[in-house]
């Protein structure tokens, strides 16, 4: 490691240029939020993972809660320097940036703290990563910061955890699968959480809360509503009909989906966001997975045809209170009571014992049909992620050689594909394709 091991207080960003190339940067990542509890999983991560040698330095607001939260991680992390930084102070947040080749943040609701930082890494040519499940705050990134982070180099990637890495690599892999194969373009493909043990992290109902009180506003609705949010340049927002794409909230027939599946299957409750980002990666590519290409998320609630269908309708009816509920001062009130807190999150023991598998079902338009199943074990909303997140910094730090000549706002599978699947299946996830016969 290099640096020293004393606490810095970064108030300016005067004496740092911003335009110090990624290649020469004291860091190679600056892990943003480290004293939260995702964040001080995604340190621990690293510590434990991150080949020797990788420059890491830890930040936040509270020079005493990250010299504890240092404390509290593995050995490899003893030295690694502190960085006070604030969202509130831009200054602060542009001397960070400068300073590394990526900045991984878990700072969050990003639409209340993620603004400033996301325009300070673009200005600064500084590669980014977070863990958003926010439209608004990716449609925000891309108007404010796409053409910047371009012209500078910068790679933006929003959404590096169970949102949106396993949707966005799934439907990715089921493109290179059949494009190898020479089966013509995919078209109607469909997300199935097939099985799935643990909780949602605080730091997402966090996000709902703030989604639900936007969502007051007319020009947000539309943003929400539109399928096609994150699909298009800065000033260009495709306007798509609702009807254009899979409903998110629908329930919908297995055997539809794939003539292998039974019963019913239920919406995915974060279905209106990766839709967004796999959709956006879509675009990006120039619409290489197909003319015809729509995609899904669902859940799977048993294949029994009767108990299926009254399962997912209730849990299609639940969604769509609860968000109703959120929207509502009074009951967001109550749900508040019992929902998880930001910065809490389940125990060790519990982390462990999470997993989740999803299978991802393709037709194209010569009629095969694939499968991806991309599956990991640990809670998909702490360690899973906290893996997710780690490795999708390391790739964008260390694999800087095998990743796409793209700037922008990207999406994870755009821009770092390979070399991520790579990471991730080394750190123990599967994610395979398979023909369907």
């Amino acid at each position: 490691m290099t640096g020293e091991s004393q606490p810095e207080n970064i108030q300016s960003s005067a004496s740092t240029s911003p335009s110090v190339a990624p290649d020469i940067r004291e860091f190679d990542v600056v892990v943003f939020g480290a004293t939260g509890f995702v964040g001080e999983l995604t340190a621990r991560y690293l510590a434990e993972h991150a080949p020797a040698g990788t420059r890491i330095a830890l930040a936040g607001r509270s020079e005493t809660k990250l010299a504890d939260t240092r404390r509290r991680l593995p050995d490899a992390a003893r030295n690694w320097p502190l960085i006070v930084a604030d969202s509130s102070s831009p200054a602060s947040l542009d001397a960070m940036v400068a300073r590394t080749r990526v900045i991984c943040t878990t700072v969050g609701p990003y639409l209340r703290y993620g603004e400033a930082l996301v325009v300070a890494a673009a200005s600064a040519g500084t590669d980014y990563v977070d863990l958003t499940g926010e439209v608004p705050f990716v449609h925000y990134s891309i108007q404010k910061a796409h053409e910047i982070a371009e012209a500078t180099g910068a790679r933006i990637v929003h959404s590096c955890g169970f949102d949106s890495v396993p949707s966005d690599l799934a439907a990715y892999e089921l493109y290179r699968g059949v494009t190898d194969a020479d089966a013509g373009e995919m078209t109607d493909t469909t997300m199935v959480v097939a099985a799935m043990r643990g909780g949602v992290s605080g730091g997402t109902i966090d996000s709902m809360r703030v989604i639900a009180e936007q969502a007051k506003d007319s020009s947000v609705r539309r943003l929400l509503l539109n399928p096609q949010a994150l699909s298009g340049a800065p000033a260009q927002t495709p306007r798509a009909a609702l009807s254009s794409e899979p409903s998110d909230i629908g329930i919908i027939n297995a055997h539809k989906v794939d003539e292998s599946l039974r019963g019913t299957l239920a919406p995915f409750f974060m279905a209106s966001h990766n839709t967004r980002i796999v959709r956006r990666s879509n675009a990006l590519l120039d619409g290489a997975y197909g003319k015809d290409f729509h995609y899904a998320e669902t859940m799977s609630v048993g294949g029994v045809p009767g108990v299926s269908t009254v399962i997912a309708g209730a849990v299609g009816i639940g969604s769509g209170a609860f968000l109703g509920a959120m929207s509502f001062t009074p009951t967001r009130a109550l749900l508040d009571r019992v929902l998880p807190k930001p910065g809490s999150g389940p125990s060790e023991k519990a982390r462990e014992n999470g997993y989740f598998v999803i299978r991802t079902y393709t037709r194209t338009t010569t009629g095969r049909r694939f499968r991806s199943t991309f599956s990991m074990k640990g809670d998909p909303g702490y360690k899973a992620t906290a893996v997710m997140l780690g490795e999708s910094a390391l790739t964008l730090a260390l694999n800087r050689h095998q990743l796409p000549s793209r700037a922008g706002v990207l999406t994870p599978a755009v821009a770092m594909g390979d070399a991520l699947i790579d990471r991730l299946h080394t750190a123990g996830a599967t994610i395979e394709v398979t023909e369907l016969h």
